[in-house]
């Protein structure tokens, strides 16, 4: 065989073990993250507002509880699914930002499955923050996203981002832009 034969093969190789085995998964997800941007924060005068904050959700405990607790507080809203690879991507930004704001703002990562591949996947991840489980046919004050779309509200209910894609939420500009908001009296 010529080199050029073995080069070409094993060019082929690493092109269907992105299809066909688990470096495929783990590939993907590196490259969804590797070409995530910093998501888009919405001018002032262009922010929606959410004026009714009543939206009933289950937590991670499978107990009822309404969104009316975000009102006055910073909150961060991101759809996702365990078997969503740009979900999965996402999910360690996520992780970033609970372990760094948690104490200081409502996190809501919403998925609409049943519980036992969520708690699976999250036991396996090693993720800790907060599970909030979508109840079908309810009612929300926002629109609800495809996976992996995510909100920022501020104290005030203004729609401060609206990223309908995979985000890099663990970068500099981020973090200003949630300290500010943090910091920031509610204008309710």
């Amino acid at each position: 065989m010529t080199r050029q034969t073995v080069f070409t093969l094993l060019i082929i190789a690493f092109v269907i073990s992105f299809f066909v085995t688990p470096l495929g998964d783990y590939s993907k997800i590196f490259l969804n993250r590797v070409f995530a941007t910093s998501p888009t924060i919405i001018q002032p005068e262009k922010r929606g507002k959410i004026t009714d904050y009543d939206w009933k959700l289950k937590d991670q405990n499978w107990k009822f509880f309404n969104f009316e607790e975000a009102k006055g507080k910073v909150a961060f809203i991101t759809f996702w699914t365990s078997w969503h690879m740009p979900s999965q991507a996402q999910l360690k930004d996520v992780q970033y930002l609970y372990d760094t704001y948690g104490d200081k703002m409502k996190f809501y990562v919403i998925t609409n499955e049943e519980r036992a591949p969520v708690e699976l996947f999250m036991e396996e991840q090693g993720y800790t923050f907060p599970v909030t489980y979508q109840i079908i046919g309810e009612p929300s004050p926002i629109s609800l996203l495809k996976p992996p779309g995510s909100y920022l509200i501020d104290k005030s209910g203004s729609i401060v981002i609206h990223q309908n894609a995979i985000a890099d939420w663990d970068n500099e500009k981020v973090d200003k832009l949630l300290n500010q908001l943090i910091a920031e009296k509610p204008n309710l």
